[in-house]
């Protein structure tokens, strides 16, 4: 019998016909597997993936081996978003066997969840001959197979370790990741590496904080070239805006079509930067269209925002999103046809398959000849309007917790430059202010879900589908993102209540989550017991449980003049700083909090009767050095500590500025605020 037809998961959803008897992750598999005498089966995949869908489809919806899998073992359908903390464990012990590790992952336990062995994908026939084999082992060569998880589980403990060196995060370190980063840097593509090639997020948010600390012109153009490169490339939505998880080639052409709302995200936070330290043109247009890719595409009216969008389109990526020249010519008549298909590298060959091309801007746009933009634009919206004739790809519509906390951040920070910025003889000023519109009520949406949803008897909840919360507890990312959007949200707003918020989840996260050398695991103290307990210090997709709760920390400080907050913050960030010089690729956004802490960082308040027009406000926002936190309103506004006891100068609008809790005198002017922030 297969369990998974009431799951909130919309990954367990897919596989809920399947001829498979599939479990949800509960302790009730796990009995079965010892009554039956048999081990378990655990398959870890999520709704956007490629080959995930493979084997599905090679697989785990064909009969026989369903008989196979039925008959020899307890099979466990794992959503990797859903139960971040199962996937960590077991990725982990993936990549001790194997030496890597991807989705979908594939693992033989014990009854009592302990992997004995572990891979990845598996084509049919390999698939079925391993089936025999780990069932003959279990049968015939029960001690060896159990001596081998034993293993497993010391390797995987040994890697899930706390209590390892610390060392404060000075600027020499920063100032060594940074350099390392340059070192590793692509001169020719931007970005690091080779292929595949994913958006280095993190990195980039670090090196634009590194640039206004240090000033450093290397570190800035490393930002700018990469933002330029991955603008113009494949990986973004030429049309609709948005991301690509990431690029199967070193340059940026074409894309594995998966978009994750982390890695938007992410991006939307380091075009908007960008555009606010330098007044890029192509950064602002980056940003505005990322903002509204999100409030557009994968906002849920009276929710959050969904996880993403998946790869494929009925079975075939790149369906909805390549074009030929012919088709080019179809949608937009011969003469724009043409002169699209130069626009965008649509070429006879192709870039992708079967003669097919993704778009790429293959010329200079944002600065090119008003009549030139206006054709541009008038050429998108077409082939947008031809594209949405086209079979679309799947949402995966469920609101995970961590991931709209990383937008409502971003969108936050959207906001304050979009209106630092704006300018009403400006071109794109309609449009710009439209997204901003559409974006701030999606981002109000998102901030009060969470909080009146996901927040259940005072601890999170990771995930939420349709309104309804799902059962899988928060881990510290959860916590970490989402007290950073309060944060964030407190500031946007003036309101005390998301500060308390934000307060309560790190007063949670420091009783459940804290370990005893100042780092944090991954999971609560009254969590479910895993084989494991995972505590993985490193950013890759989205920044660690532990830069997250530092981030969230340092923010929560600064905004409440509460010193023990830092504290925990420097503490934290100590267990991380010996591995930031050595391995800057993957812990970004522990620098870039870092970066913070070095520069104070700043608490800048404006008393004010105008908040969105002020011009202090707005100069607060243009020129806040790295990680500052600013809030605007009138003085002793309740629940904002920042404006208590601040005082309008002579009926003006007054901006006091602190650093560390030490504070400057207070100004009315620009300049003089300007002056103070420099």
């Amino acid at each position: 019998m297969n369990r998974l037809a009431n799951a909130t998961s919309p990954y367990l959803l897919q596989h809920a016909d399947n001829p498979v008897d599939w479990w949800p992750w509960c302790d009730e598999a796990f009995a079965e597997a010892k009554r039956r005498d048999v081990p378990v089966l655990i398959s870890v995949g999520y709704a956007a993936c490629h080959w995930c869908h493979v084997m599905a489809h090679e697989s785990f919806e064909n009969e026989a081996v369903g008989r196979l899998i039925n008959d020899g073992f307890v099979p466990i359908k794992v959503d990797r978003e859903e139960r971040p903390d199962v996937d960590a464990v077991y990725m982990t012990a993936t990549q001790a066997m194997t030496g890597q590790g991807g989705w979908p992952m594939t693992v033989f336990a014990t009854p009592d969840g302990t992997p004995f062995f572990c891979g990845t994908y598996f084509p049919r026939a390999n698939f079925i001959r391993l089936l025999d084999s780990v069932g003959t082992a279990w049968r015939d060569q029960r001690e060896a197979v159990l001596r081998q998880g034993a293993a497993v589980v010391e390797a995987i403990g040994g890697a899930q370790a706390v209590g390892g060196p610390t060392a404060p995060l000075t600027a020499d370190l920063l100032d060594a990741a940074a350099a390392q980063l340059a070192a590793e840097y692509d001169r020719t593509n931007g970005g690091f590496g080779g292929a595949p090639k994913f958006p280095p997020h993190m990195n980039l948010l670090f090196m634009l904080r590194h640039h206004q600390r240090s000033g450093s012109a290397q570190s800035l153009e490393i930002v700018r070239h990469t933002c330029e490169a991955m603008a113009r490339g494949g990986i973004h939505d030429q049309l609709a805006g948005g991301f690509a998880r990431y690029s199967v080639d070193a340059h940026w052409t074409v894309p594995h079509f998966e978009k994750m709302l982390y890695d938007n995200a992410l991006l939307l936070r380091v075009y908007t930067q960008l555009w606010r330290l330098t007044g890029d043109r192509l950064a602002r247009r980056v940003a505005r269209d990322t903002a509204r890719f999100l409030a557009d595409e994968l906002h849920k009216p009276g929710e959050g925002f969904a996880s993403a969008l998946d790869a494929d389109t009925e079975g075939v990526e790149g369906l909805t999103y390549a074009w030929t020249p012919a088709q080019l010519v179809e949608a937009l008549g011969e003469e724009d046809g043409r002169w699209a298909a130069d626009l965008f590298a649509v070429t006879d060959e192709g870039s992708f398959e079967h003669g097919m091309s993704v778009l790429r801007l293959a010329r200079d746009v944002d600065d090119a000849d008003p009549a030139v933009r206006a054709r541009w634009q008038n050429v998108v919206g077409r082939l947008l309007a031809a594209r949405d004739t086209r079979p679309q790809p799947a949402r995966d519509d469920k609101v995970v917790a961590a991931w709209n906390g990383l937008a409502i951040t971003a969108i936050a920070e959207f906001l304050q430059v979009a209106a630092v910025y704006a300018a009403p003889d400006d071109e794109d000023a309609n449009l710009m202010d439209g997204v901003a519109i559409v974006a701030d009520g999606a981002l109000r949406d998102a901030v009060e879900h969470l909080a009146k949803v996901h927040l259940v008897d005072g601890r999170l909840r990771r995930v939420s589908r349709d309104g309804v919360v799902g059962e899988p507890a928060g881990v510290l990312e959860d916590y970490g993102c989402v007290a950073e959007a309060f944060c964030a949200m407190h500031q946007l707003a003036g309101e005390g209540r998301w500060l308390e918020l934000a307060g309560q989840l790190l007063d949670v996260a420091l009783a459940h989550f804290a370990a005893p050398d100042g780092g944090f695991f991954d999971t609560a103290d009254d969590a479910e017991r895993l084989v494991t307990r995972p505590a993985d210090p490193t950013d890759n997709a989205t920044p660690s449980g532990r830069s997250a709760i530092v981030a969230a920390l340092v923010a929560y400080a600064a905004l409440s003049g509460e010193v023990r907050y830092r504290e925990a913050a420097e503490a934290a960030l100590s267990t991380v700083a010996p591995i930031v010089g050595r391995h800057a690729r993957f812990t970004g956004y522990a620098a870039t909090v870092g970066e913070a802490l070095l520069s104070g960082p700043y608490e800048i308040a404006v008393v004010t009767d105008d908040p969105a027009d002020d011009p202090l406000v707005r100069a607060a926002h243009r020129y806040a050095p790295p990680g500052a936190v600013t809030v605007a309103g009138r003085t002793d506004q309740p629940g904002v500590p920042l404006l208590a006891d601040r005082p309008a100068l002579n009926g003006r609008s007054t901006a006091y500025v602190c650093r560390g809790f030490v504070c400057d005198r207070p100004v009315t002017s620009v300049d003089d605020l300007v002056a103070q922030l420099g």
